[in-house]
């Protein structure tokens, strides 16, 4: 059973950020060299492809919404 309901934004906008923390550990450890403006399209680039995706599911969820029919409930006349 789900605790929560699955949202792929924001697993996007966690990879993009770990993987500028992993470019900048890397860095800091002397495993590599990496100049300071490298991390900047990482970072935008996967919050503006979180954004997207977030926005999509969104859609997604709406218009699966309106196509579950409603149940109908019983009235009470007589």
């Amino acid at each position: 059973m789900l605790r929560h309901e699955f949202q792929p934004g924001r697993l996007i906008a966690g990879t993009a950020l770990v993987a500028a923390a992993v470019v900048y550990g890397g860095d800091a450890g002397g495993a590599w060299d990496t100049p300071w403006f490298v991390v900047i399209p990482v970072v935008v680039g996967g919050l503006c492809l979180a954004g997207a995706v977030g926005l999509m599911t969104g859609q997604v969820r709406r218009q699966r919404a309106r196509r579950i029919p409603e149940k109908p409930t019983p009235t009470t006349d007589g």
